[in-house]
């Protein structure tokens, strides 16, 4: 995981296409616990490790496609493919997309964005895939988004069926222009989040016009350290773990604490981003 701490699961399974993600989820029991991870920038596993069967999605050799005049990627494409590929082909407003550190399918579970934009916002279509094995192509209007959320409409995704690619419906630009508007988005995200450091990126949703980095700063939290994990002085809104010796413990105090004393301070509860998986030790 990106912030190189937490235990291990039980079972791990990377599988080489659909069909073989499918006979997977045949065969496992009703009642195991599974979890999709693409590139794990965005989650803490517990130090008691996750009980269950981690499905690895991301495979560096995936690449986005073009289908029908949209842009197809599966879930376990890194997002900045996707920006990169669209600009490329010189279709636009898919640049956000190279300022998102994890996969499609991570992006599409949390409509996922940056600089003003949102995943969902150019989905034309989403493929899942349930417990029985069976695949589904859902419309956009099929799934309640929000920001920083995106349910099926019925409750299901994350617990009983899962993103295994999405459609992008993107208009036609000028490549050059969003090759630069991408260069400009990474060097923005450069000079202000704490990248050379194992981090999960924004830990916690901005509430209502407002910055959760601002708040978490102004009660003084900005370095607050336990076990080698720190609040960041670059970025408040960011958990490092510089020497890579915190456990995700000590991760998770820091998130704990943050919020406890930001609410206590002023009033704002703020909300997670990250996921929190696993059983402590």
């Amino acid at each position: 995981m990106s912030w190189r701490a937490g235990g291990s699961a039980a079972r791990v399974y990377r599988p080489a296409d659909r069909d073989d993600l499918a006979t997977l989820l045949r065969q496992l029991p009703a009642d195991e616990p599974v979890v999709f991870i693409g590139l794990g920038s965005n989650a803490l596993v517990r130090d008691g490790g996750f009980r269950g069967t981690v499905i690895l999605t991301h495979a560096a050799a995936k690449r986005p496609v073009l289908a029908d005049g949209l842009v197809y990627a599966e879930a376990g494409v890194a997002s900045p493919k996707v920006a990169r590929f669209a600009a490329m082909h010189g279709l636009a407003n898919a640049e956000f997309l190279a300022g998102i550190p994890g996969s499609i399918g991570g992006a599409l579970a949390m409509n996922a964005g940056c600089y003003g934009s949102e995943t969902w916002e150019i989905v034309e279509r989403a493929e899942t895939i349930d417990r029985r094995g069976a695949a589904r192509v859902r419309a956009k209007a099929e799934f309640e988004i929000g920001y920083r959320h995106c349910e099926l409409k019925g409750g299901a995704i994350g617990r009983d069926e899962w993103f295994t690619g999405a459609y992008f419906r993107l208009p036609a630009g000028d490549g050059e222009a969003s090759r630069a508007r991408i260069k400009e988005l990474l060097s923005k995200r450069i000079a202000s989040q704490p990248l050379s450091l194992p981090n999960a990126g924004s830990v916690f949703r901005n509430p209502p016009g407002d910055h959760a980095a601002r708040l978490i700063e102004s009660c003084g939290l900005k370095g607050l350290e336990r076990g080698g994990a720190r609040v960041s002085e670059k970025h408040a809104n960011f958990i490092v773990n510089p020497k890579g010796v915190a456990r995700a413990s000590d991760i998770e105090w820091l998130i704990e604490t943050v919020r406890a004393t930001v609410r206590q301070k002023t009033g704002v509860d703020l909300h997670p981003e990250v996921r929190i998986i696993g059983e402590p030790a």
